[in-house]
């Protein structure tokens, strides 16, 4: 039997009794021995069968396992990058993929690649030999606070560091809440309360830093449940999360709610703006409703936004910002023991590529106000087209209320198999569990005319295909069905591992 066969059964049991007796089985040394060796087989022949897909230049281009004992020229080695470049921009350059790729435009992509050449070698760890980069950073920082409610009563002092993406800010956030609650309430075994979309950064901080996380649920509509996070709040609790809007269903949570019971508390809050950061304040002025997620809320402590998404800045910048000095000054790495002299550092990295900051405030100031409001404008009403599109669909339902990010399921189809259809489309998706569906982040790729028609026309046709084909295998459908039905988590880990290493292969 196969983990296909075994996921077909196991939907007619009890979740949570299945979990509990696979793990009984598991401490019996043969039936451990056998389900591993049952899902080592399942893995590789799911990696095998994607493996193509992963490698799709096996054979067309050289490839080096080894240094080439002679250097090959510069004019050979470009042409390979173009001839790559080639295969690989036509999908995203029209719009089929979900998020990625979040303005591309030539126009401003050779713009943002002429800030990068002229700031290439510049490094802001040495300060002193490219002050440039410490003014565009300081400046990317001011402008992304003012747009996220800083400067009002309360938020004077607002403040923070540019970092290497979403994840790197929310990383460096959940530290400085772990070090500021060990020195300032002596916590040791601290905790953070999460809702249980937050991102997956969240989870990864956990394990870096050794803080317990706390899930709560979310309700029908796909937000945070206040009340079971008041209920998980304990003395070492050092920060609560909301998203703004969560990754998985484009959803924001009660910010207004959760940030205010953090501040009666006294527990820092951290809203996750990543995703929305760049793109809820101009919806704010366009008239659109959804809760305040910014500094405006006096809970409010810390704020990840990423300005390589909706910033349009190129991939390797993102802000976190910070209620205050004192608090920023918690992520700050000092050491003044070194024999190497004073060393300190803002981020996680010693060594920065200065030419992403030049680039990303590049972005900034060239798209100004008016770039963003626009910009905003286009996406949200490519949105509404697509919800309505998906909403007639037959078998398909929309996840939540949301405003761009538009996951859908479905009760009646096997939504990996509508997402696998759509793969032989041209579309790339997300595929989500817990529940079940996909979601596509809208950009400005998809407001280009007829992207969002031919998005709903092909869903169409993949809803009615996979309706008429419901035994149909092969693409990432069987993976997907594994990571959301299989009880045993540590299958689907040991699954993951197989998924990284063939990225890793030559």
């Amino acid at each position: 039997m196969d983990i296909d066969a075994i996921q077909r059964n196991l939907r007619r049991f009890n979740p949570k009794l299945v979990s509990f007796a696979l793990k009984a089985i598991k401490k019996i040394p043969h039936f451990r021995k056998k389900i591993k060796e049952m899902v080592r087989k399942e893995s590789a022949s799911m990696m095998k069968g994607i493996e193509g897909s992963l490698k799709p230049y096996r054979g067309s281009f050289p490839a080096y396992a080894t240094l080439p004992a002679k250097g090959r020229s510069r004019s050979e080695i470009l042409n390979i990058m173009r001839k790559l470049r080639d295969r690989e921009e036509a999908k995203w350059r029209k719009g089929f993929v979900s998020g990625a790729v979040y303005h591309g435009d030539e126009a401003h992509i050779d713009f943002l690649n002429k800030a990068y050449a002229i700031n290439s070698q510049s490094n802001p760890l040495h300060s002193d030999v490219w002050p440039s980069t410490t003014k565009y950073e300081a400046e990317i920082v001011s402008m992304t606070a003012s747009m996220l409610g800083a400067g009002g009563a309360g938020a004077e002092d607002v403040c923070g560091t540019v970092t290497s993406g979403g994840t790197e800010s929310i990383l460096l956030a959940m530290k400085t809440y772990r070090d500021r609650a060990a020195d300032e309430r002596g916590i040791r075994k601290p905790e953070m309360v999460v809702p249980s979309t937050a991102h997956a950064a969240f989870e990864k901080a956990s394990q870096y830093f050794k803080i317990k996380m706390i899930k709560v649920p979310v309700d029908r509509e796909f937000r945070a449940d206040v009340k079971a996070t008041r209920k998980a709040i304990t003395r070492n609790t050092v920060v609560i999360v909301g998203s703004a809007p969560s990754f998985p269903h484009g959803i924001v949570d009660p910010i207004p709610e959760l940030s205010d019971l953090s501040r009666k508390k006294g527990i820092g809050f951290h809203t996750d703006a990543c995703l929305g950061g760049f793109i809820l304040p101009w919806l704010e002025k366009l008239g659109y409703s959804f809760p305040t997620i910014d500094f405006r809320l006096p809970g409010v402590t810390s704020i990840s936004a990423d300005t390589h998404k909706y910033g349009y800045a190129a991939k390797g910048t993102s802000v976190v910002l910070y209620r205050d000095a004192d608090l920023r000054h918690y992520q700050f790495y000092k050491t003044t023991e070194w024999p190497g002299g004073l060393y300190f550092s803002p981020t996680f990295a010693g060594s920065r590529p200065g030419a992403l900051s030049a680039a990303c405030w590049a972005s900034m100031v060239s798209m100004g106000e008016k770039g963003y409001l626009d910009a905003a404008a286009r996406i949200i009403a490519t949105a509404e087209k697509i919800k309505k599109g998906v909403a007639g669909i037959p078998g398909l339902r929309i996840m939540g209320d949301p405003l761009w990010v538009i996951a859908f399921g479905s009760d009646e189809l096997d939504i990996y198999r509508v997402m696998d259809f759509m793969a032989h489309r041209g579309w790339s998706l997300n595929g989500l569990h817990k529940p079940s569906c996909v979601h596509i982040c809208v950009t400005l790729r998809h407001a280009r005319p007829g992207v969002a028609e031919r998005f709903v026309k092909d869903l169409k046709a993949a809803g009615a295909h996979v309706r008429q084909n419901p035994g149909e295998k092969g693409g990432m459908a069987p993976v997907y069905g594994m990571a959301a039905t299989f009880p045993d988590r540590s299958a689907v880990s040991d699954m993951l591992d197989a998924y990284l290493d063939t990225l890793y292969k030559v």
